[in-house]
């Protein structure tokens, strides 16, 4: 009897293949919690809400990094076939990327777990990162398949480690990653600009992906205030004006982007959202006042309310049973 119930269990998660992608849900609502750890500080809002979303990102980062090493071991033609994908292989770097994060939101209560995570994790994004870019550096790739998600090879990863990095006390460590994620950005931004200006319109499966062009400048602001103190200096805002300049571009984008129905997929915007409400926090927990301060709330208020909107929609998916998409086929890749 319980060797029947065992083998249920296991079947049972067979049907479960999570894509990498879903790792992108633990970098929306830890960066919404880091949101809401500062504005606690700024505005005396109260600070169990933050920890609550820090707690909800933990639990679901465990339970998809359970199911992502089920995958590995009971549908390994499906992993290897998103491993061997010329746009999917670039979410897998988002593993050891919500990893760091996961670090961040435990570091108040652990300061030894978050620094071990740390490490593993740290070691993970650049050990992919560098495995992924020597396979692009060796050519043979389709314009076509150059998309925002080429960020996440090393972009991502340099910059959120900074930020870890920097909230542990190892900021000499923050600062090599910071250089790794601004110049990886710089060299790949005009490559990715090349092809949306030129190429034909991405298809609608990948235009969420768009939202990914969000993340760099506003995540990259929030690492070089996490290595620097005092008033933020004009490096700091003209960061923060490029990610703005991509907000307005992408509310811009709006119609055209929602032609592809709500899915998993829209959480590529979450990071880029967080990031832009979290730096101008920054900037008034640091001092800047006026046009800054009601910057912060007006982008505070709309990242709770996109990121609110985002997740309830995947619950909502979720209990319908259409979370999941179709795996990929060995052939496709």
């Amino acid at each position: 009897m319980k060797k029947s119930r065992l083998k249920f269990a296991v079947l049972k998660v067979d049907r479960i293949v999570v894509p990498a992608s879903f790792f992108g849900m633990i970098l929306g609502l830890v960066g919404l919690g880091n949101c809401w750890r500062v504005a606690s500080k700024i505005w005396h809002l109260p600070a169990w809400i933050g920890e609550a979303i820090m707690l909800l990102a933990v639990a679901v980062w465990f339970v998809l990094l359970l199911l992502y090493v089920g995958k590995w071991l009971w549908a390994r033609e499906e992993a290897l076939a998103e491993f061997k994908h010329p746009v999917s292989c670039c979410f897998i770097g988002l593993v050891p990327v919500s990893s760091l994060l996961v670090a961040l939101a435990i570091a108040p209560y652990s300061h030894a777990i978050a620094v071990g995570l740390f490490m593993v994790s740290a070691i993970g994004q650049l050990g992919f990162g560098v495995y992924r870019s020597g396979q692009f550096w060796m050519g043979g790739r389709k314009p076509e398949e150059t998309t925002p998600v080429l960020y996440l090879t090393g972009v991502a990863g340099g910059f959120v480690s900074t930020i870890v990095a920097s909230s542990l006390g190892y900021r000499e460590w923050g600062v090599l990653f910071f250089g790794m994620g601004l110049f990886s950005w710089l060299a790949l931004e005009s490559i990715i600009m090349q092809r949306l200006y030129l190429l034909e319109a991405l298809p609608k499966p990948l235009r969420p992906t768009l939202g990914i062009q969000l993340a760099p400048s506003a995540v990259g602001c929030v690492a070089y205030l996490s290595l620097t103190s005092g008033q933020p200096d004009l490096f700091a805002q003209m960061l923060f004006g490029y990610g703005l300049l991509q907000v307005v571009i992408l509310l811009r984008l709006l119609p055209w982007l929602c032609q592809q129905p709500f899915n998993a997929s829209y959480w590529a915007f979450t990071l880029g959202i967080a990031a832009v409400s979290l730096a101008p926090l920054r900037f008034v927990e640091r001092g800047m006042t006026g046009m800054m301060e009601n910057l912060a709330v007006l982008l505070f208020i709309a990242a709770n309310m996109a990121i609110s909107s985002i997740a309830l929609g995947t619950v909502r998916l979720l209990v319908r049973g259409k979370l999941l998409p179709p795996a990929i086929p060995a052939k496709a890749a």
